[in-house]
């Protein structure tokens, strides 16, 4: 639309949509803007106020409030894709919704919870806030939901080129641990099941290999892109099929690795005795697995506390820094 063929509102002047797309953005960050919103940066908000200044535009302030009062309400949106094997009742996304809605419940908030398919509905777009559970491969999730503009912490791992506020575990320390407990059984072929594309993934196997490589040892990767019992057992049964011998396996959740025990049991092999196998999450079913799963276990509790703490500071327009929590191996009976 050109600015000579802009529509009129019936009071003759601009609408905030005819605004909008003239500055090339959306309503809502028009209506932050005319505020003095801090959500919209400096450069961006000035921009947009001396357009409306110069296009005559007067912002109606009663139906501005009605459109940005509170809906007290914070959308929850989990990046996995459940599936029989790896569902939403599992730790990780169970416990960490337990503790958002403690705090948020606390604070007078309601959780909107929903998957990635479902994040384009209106009431999600409505929320006051946005937690996103996984930044997705090539942080893809954390790229499409930065585009609804509302104040955002995302679950994963940090990185340098962070623009939003992420709440995780140490994953280069994960994979660390990991890596000196095989070096400490004496280990010397491991093999790293998962798919690193995934920012926490690639946190694991490089805390994993960096370890390793202090003994001069080299992990083998076999990469999986679904995260489940079937695709553990199709990795081991992939090294089987091309001779490749191994003698520990990190993958890189608790469900690839149980997969990964079946199908070495399959094949006539020993664990621990053969193939020493250590999981990522400690969810409760690897602690009654048999043989009894050891794994890396995080504070998903503490880490949905600080999630919801964090969005819920964003929301009043306080500051927010993203935080890293400590893991531990917890060392059963693989």
């Amino acid at each position: 639309m050109s600015k000579k063929g802009a529509r009129k509102n019936a009071s003759g002047g601009l609408t905030m949509a005819d605004l909008a797309q003239l500055a090339g953005v959306s309503k809502i960050t028009v209506s932050r803007a005319l505020g003095d919103s801090p959500l919209v940066n400096p450069e961006t908000r000035e921009r947009i106020q001396a357009l409306a200044r110069e296009r005559g535009y007067k912002l109606n302030i009663s139906a501005r409030n009605l459109r940005l009062r509170r809906s007290h309400t914070v959308a929850v949106i989990v990046e996995m894709k459940p599936s029989t094997d790896r569902t939403m009742f599992d730790p990780y996304p169970l416990v960490l919704l337990g503790g958002i809605s403690q705090e948020l419940t606390a604070a007078g908030y309601s959780v909107l919870l929903t998957t990635r398919q479902g994040a384009s509905a209106a009431a999600v777009q409505a929320a006051d806030g946005l937690i996103l559970l996984g930044q997705g491969a090539h942080q893809d999730a954390v790229r499409r939901f930065d585009k609804l503009c509302l104040p955002m912490v995302v679950w994963g791992a940090q990185s340098a080129s962070d623009a939003h506020v992420v709440v995780g575990s140490d994953n280069r320390l994960g994979g660390a641990v990991v890596a000196r407990h095989f070096i400490a059984l004496g280990r010397r072929r491991p093999v790293f099941i998962g798919n690193p594309s995934h920012p926490e993934i690639f946190e694991r196997l490089n805390g994993f290999i960096d370890a390793l490589a202090v003994r001069g040892i080299k992990p083998l990767l076999m990469r999986r892109d679904e995260f489940t019992v079937d695709s553990g057992m199709d990795a081991v049964r992939s090294l089987h099929e091309r001779k490749v011998g191994f003698d520990a396996i990190f993958a890189c959740n608790d469900l690839l690795a149980m997969g990964a025990i079946r199908a070495t049991l399959d094949l006539g092999r020993s664990v621990p005795a053969d193939v020493s196998v250590v999981g990522y999450d400690d969810m409760p079913l690897g602690a009654s697995f048999l043989p009894p799963l050891s794994s890396v276990r995080q504070d998903w509790q503490e880490g949905g506390m600080l999630l919801a703490r964090k969005v819920l500071a964003l929301i009043d327009g306080e500051a927010a820094k993203s935080e890293c929590l400590p893991v531990s191996l917890i060392v059963r009976s693989t």
